[in-house]
């Protein structure tokens, strides 16, 4: 049995597993490899013959070492007629769970990363599981309509994952916040994508508010 690169695919995407008695296509997972460069929306690693462009959330690739580290991801490739997509996690559970999100017409894979960004893992579950679509519409930008799509797919699913269905506080900090960065005069997209490159570590909404003001350099527009 031996791996070899396919003519009819892109190599970053699919392999050819070839046998005596048949060729099939098979998907990547995960990658182990070292990190090559650091981008804004996705990481190249490069695994010893091949360098493999995946595309992940702002967390994930702030957590992702600098170039020459090696790492692994949990991958999902995502095809269409026009193109094929690798997204990368650092853990499996997130891997899942965006999975899970694709699934739900309307949601492709950058909305996905969009609504994953908005808090961690288990918080994001627990604002499902608790039916508030308040939340996922204001910070994280989709639109009602898919918000409630979102809670209508997956509440009974995080339910039945045995997800409890307290309040989430990180969601409520990051509303806060993003309604005091729009009240210095930031529009809300502005606020959002601040909001969005400040490490999920700094918590509640005043320390939140005061990193991004640091981070835009300034206290007001």
């Amino acid at each position: 049995m031996e791996f070899a690169s396919s003519s009819r695919e892109p190599l970053t995407a699919l392999f050819l597993l070839r046998t005596a008695k048949y060729d099939e296509f098979i998907m990547l997972c995960g990658i182990d490899g070292v990190v090559e460069l650091k981008g804004e929306r996705a990481v190249i690693l490069n695994t010893g013959s091949v360098s493999y462009r995946v595309f992940a959330s702002r967390e994930t690739l702030r957590k992702i070492p600098e170039k020459g580290q090696k790492i692994k991801l949990w991958t999902h490739l995502y095809q269409r007629e026009d193109t094929q997509e690798l997204y990368g996690f650092l853990h499996y559970a997130e891997l899942e769970f965006f999975e899970m999100l694709i699934q739900i017409p309307g949601i492709g894979p950058k909305s996905g990363l969009g609504i994953m960004a908005v808090a961690p893992l288990d918080t994001l579950k627990q604002a499902i599981a608790s039916g508030d679509t308040s939340y996922l519409t204001k910070v994280s930008g989709i639109g009602r309509k898919t918000a409630e799509k979102v809670i209508l797919e997956l509440r009974e699913k995080m339910a039945g994952r045995g997800v409890s269905v307290v309040g989430a506080p990180e969601l409520k900090e990051e509303s806060d916040a993003l309604d005091a960065l729009i009240a210095l005069g930031y529009t809300q997209s502005e606020a959002r994508e601040a909001l969005a490159n400040i490490p999920k570590e700094i918590r509640g909404a005043s320390e939140r508010v005061k990193a991004t003001l640091q981070r835009l350099g300034g206290k007001s527009k």
